[in-house]
């Protein structure tokens, strides 16, 4: 059986999910008459205890759309500096938006209310005007990584004194719900907007949803037309997600467990360096000795388990909707025996 650990946009529609797309109601949704995407963004707005929503194709969309209708042209935004607005999503924010970025070092792609004190630049016209944070949680490139919620409001607390917005990348905010016990109200009442996506751990094949209030979803519809983001019968694809909220998101505690079984194994083999904490579905580890990151990624290839190479002494493993039990336990045997 082919284990597919690179990442958790791998994942394929459950039958529950395909006969859920397959019975859809659809309509224009750029004419705002496609009843499943409405009902989407309706259920997420409340869900969140926010106002509005937005349905779009990809969380890259989301984000960059968020990050348009917050900033101006020569503004500055911060964020950590190896947050996926920043690194993974194609320049964006210089492409899009015309600002630039200060990125920041921060703990496991976390960063503190005191970094961006730090980072906020003077009313000065030699300097770029500091408009925009964004956080995000889950941490991709922190291995998984969660806000404290204390170290959240500590940073919301710094972008009202200062007059910022603060935008969420929540590409896996579910899996932060599960792990932590926090709850979706409580960032809808401290971001000025977030984005959540569902073709990760929530399993379908495609879609972001921004959330804001009325006035920035409604200044927001426009970026994503001129991003080339409206949709027609996009239902199809929000009927998925419906299906998702409604049968995907305790689930995800099963794949932080598989995630935590799977480090604990790795930190037994002496070709294994460095592991970072695993809070939930990620497991990025090191690999020193007798394997390189490839090699090692080549290996398993032979039995069929499927990984990634992020540096060259680096690999991510991620769980997900379409690694079962019977897979992680395949998985742990092949480690054990390397």
């Amino acid at each position: 059986m082919k284990i597919d650990l690179r990442s958790d946009t791998f994942t394929k529609p459950t039958p529950g999910m395909l006969d859920a797309i397959a019975r859809a109601e659809v309509g224009d949704d750029v004419f705002g008459e496609d009843p499943s995407v409405n009902e989407l963004e309706s259920r997420m707005a409340s869900l969140f205890g926010m106002e509005a929503a937005l349905f779009c194709p990809t969380g890259t969309m989301s984000n960059q759309v968020a990050i348009k209708v917050h900033t101006r042209p020569g503004d500055e935004v911060i964020c950590e500096q190896q947050a996926h607005v920043y690194i993974y999503e194609g320049g964006g924010i210089a492409f899009h938006s015309g600002s630039q970025v200060k990125a920041l070092a921060g703990n496991r792609g976390r960063i503190t209310a005191d970094q961006v004190v730090s980072a906020i630049n003077p009313d000065d016209v030699h300097k770029a005007r500091t408009s925009l944070v964004c956080l995000e949680n889950t941490s991709n490139r922190g291995g998984g990584s969660c806000y404290n919620w204390d170290d959240i409001l500590a940073v919301k607390q710094v972008c009202q004194i200062n007059g910022l917005a603060l935008h969420l990348d929540g590409a896996r905010l579910f899996n932060a719900l599960v792990a932590t016990g926090q709850t979706a109200r409580q960032y809808g009442q401290t971001f000025d907007s977030i984005s959540v996506c569902f073709n990760k751990g929530m399993g379908c094949p495609i879609g972001s949803v921004l959330i804001g209030n009325r006035d920035f979803i409604r200044q927001a519809r426009r970026v994503r037309k001129v991003f080339g983001g409206g949709m027609r019968q996009a239902g199809f694809m929000a009927a998925a997600a419906i299906y998702a909220l409604d049968h995907h998101i305790d689930r995800l505690a099963e794949d932080h467990q598989h995630a935590r079984e799977i480090a604990a194994l790795l930190a037994t083999k002496e070709f294994i360096g460095t592991i970072l904490p695993v809070e939930t579905n990620l497991v990025i580890f090191e690999v020193k000795g007798r394997y390189t990151a490839a090699t090692l990624v080549d290996t398993l290839k032979h039995y069929d388990i499927h990984s990634l190479a992020i540096s060259p002494t680096q690999i991510r493993m991620v769980t997900h909707l379409d690694i079962t039990r019977a897979m992680t336990d395949r998985l742990l045997q092949v480690l054990n025996e390397l």
